[in-house]
């Protein structure tokens, strides 16, 4: 087992570093370090050697250049039982490394923060380290390769008690190949979001994702399978990903897939909004003139599914609204931000979970599906319903309230799994139909939805999340009192379908495009 004579550190996160360093001292080991990692050693009374020191050569180019030296990589790639190479090594006074201790360029840090530039980007991407980090990792055989401060004490255990086997190095190096490849894949995204509209395709011919672990989860969909939550890197702000959690029980892999609908589906609204949502569909949608009342209307929709389900808010929640909620069951409450009386009532319900996410605008750059043997990629679905593109095809006219509430019910229509069919009246769902192999059954269920739960639906409007197939929706909803539907058209049956609303005195816009969610 080669001895640890000769250790290389330069690391960005100084974490734990003085006793890791003392200890090895302690152990006859060598030390070369470089700039701030070398000045902060000897400020700690930690004896090294300065790299430039150790090559003969100084740094250059603003840092830019410095362990890229023969002197450092022939160190650290020589394969000590290969007699070649030790002899080139003696002959151009190359020192054995050992172990080598490195973590990188703070990038991720640096594009989050409010004033990065591209340039200030580009300076921090790591050269040298990435390098070492390799080098280390691939003659990992002959070299220690530390990329993570938590491993500096078992090193050090192991190191003392000559227990350094082959198991620890192979693992070591997966951690600091795994270590670069993440480092290359946040910079590899940060390049790409800033020049998405320069490509002549919006899809790069090679795509990586860089994340985080944020926690470990009791289990995924159901109890057997085991789970994991990820955090993407770069700017997650707005996004359910950068939410703190205030209060409650550990978050499990359904709450979390719930959560994300329900923010998404209720951050697109600009006044008072309250989304519920229920197995990953919205089962309550309103606004109103206060956050209060959106919660009542919305719960009022299907107080069955409601319970027990995911609330998100796109306003501060008030005590006010917070007393009304608590009166149910509640498995998760989103919100951009709790008033303290607010908060003070939820610290009686222990186990909401309770979590605010800043409101912002951020969205994925790309939304992603995995498949047997493959990730399906697409643009989120983010299309802003344009008022001056949408097309009367019935001789009825809308009026402004109707048209007010087929808006809300066509941004309900896409956080529906499809087949996806919405009733609103005045501000709220009334009844929604979800999932369904065929329109007409989830239709059906809108309406069987409304009149569960005392709803008139006279008078109310319909969204399709798309075409009909045939005029037996129209018939049906416009038999139920429905009296106007959005929807996107392109059914080779349309003209059919546009004669029968004329035929049943109701009103019929068009969006030209769909809004599936599957």
């Amino acid at each position: 087992m080669t001895q640890i004579k000769r250790a290389l550190i330069s690391v960005s996160d100084k974490t734990n570093l003085v006793p890791f360093a003392n200890s090895l001292i302690a152990l006859g080991v060598e030390i070369i370090s470089t700039g701030g990692t070398f000045k902060h050693l000897l400020q700690n009374g930690i004896k090294a050697t300065e790299v430039s020191e150790y090559t003969g050569f100084p740094e250059i180019m603003d840092g830019r250049v410095k362990t890229l030296h023969p002197k450092i990589h022939g160190g650290i790639l020589a394969i000590r039982d290969n007699n070649g190479h030790i002899k080139q090594m003696n002959e151009h006074d190359i020192l054995g490394i050992d172990l080598v201790c490195v973590n990188l360029y703070p990038f991720s840090s640096t594009i989050n923060s409010s004033d990065c530039t591209l340039n200030l980007a580009i300076e921090n991407i790591d050269i040298g380290g990435p390098a070492m980090i390799r080098a280390s990792a691939k003659n990992h055989k002959d070299v220690i390769i530390l990329v993570n401060p938590n491993d500096y004490t078992t090193i050090i255990d192991k190191i003392s008690n000559n227990q350094l086997d082959y198991s620890t190095r192979i693992d070591l190096a997966m951690k600091a190949f795994a270590h670069t490849a993440y480092y290359d894949s946040i910079i590899s995204q940060y390049l790409l979001k800033q020049n998405t509209d320069k490509l002549q395709s919006v899809f790069p011919s090679q795509i990586t994702i860089s994340a985080t672990l944020k926690q470990s989860l009791r289990y995924g969909e159901n109890s057997h399978q085991q789970a994991a939550f990820y955090v993407d890197d770069g700017k997650v702000d707005g996004l359910l990903a950068s939410f703190t959690q205030v209060q409650g029980k550990e978050l499990s892999y359904n709450n979390l897939v719930d959560s994300d609908t329900a923010w998404e589906c209720v951050k697109q609204f600009n006044i008072p909004s309250c989304v519920i949502v229920k197995h990953a569909n919205p089962c309550g949608v309103a606004i109103a003139d206060n956050l209060t009342d959106s919660y009542k209307k919305a719960f009022s929709c299907d107080p069955i599914s409601s319970f027990g389900g995911i609330i998100a808010f796109n306003q501060p929640l008030d005590v006010i609204t917070v007393t009304e909620l608590v009166k149910q069951f509640v498995e998760v409450l989103i919100a951009p931000a709790y008033d303290n009386d607010a908060l003070a009532v939820l610290a009686t319900k222990p186990n909401i979970r309770v979590l605010e996410v800043k409101l912002t605008n951020n969205h994925n750059i790309f939304d992603y599906k995995r498949i047997g043997g493959g990730i399906l990629v697409q643009t989120p679905e983010l299309k802003i319903l344009d008022h001056s593109e949408l097309k009367l095809v019935s001789k009825r006219e809308v009026s402004h309230h109707e048209k007010s509430d087929l808006e809300l019910a066509w941004n309900i229509a896409r956080f529906v799994k499809s087949n996806a069919i919405i009733l609103v009246k005045n501000g709220q769902s009334i009844g929604i139909g979800a999932g369904q192999m065929s329109r007409i059954d989830s239709t059906k269920i809108a309406i069987n939805k409304a009149r569960q739960f005392g709803f008139i639906i006279d008078g109310c409007v319909c969204a399709s999340d798309a075409f009909f197939p045939f005029r037996d929706n129209v018939d049906l909803l416009a038999k139920n009192g429905v009296c106007a539907i959005i929807q996107p058209g392109g059914s080779i049956k349309d003209t059919e379908i546009f004669n029968a609303t004329n035929e049943c005195g109701i009103s019929m816009l068009l969006t030209g495009y769909r809004v599936f969610r599957h």
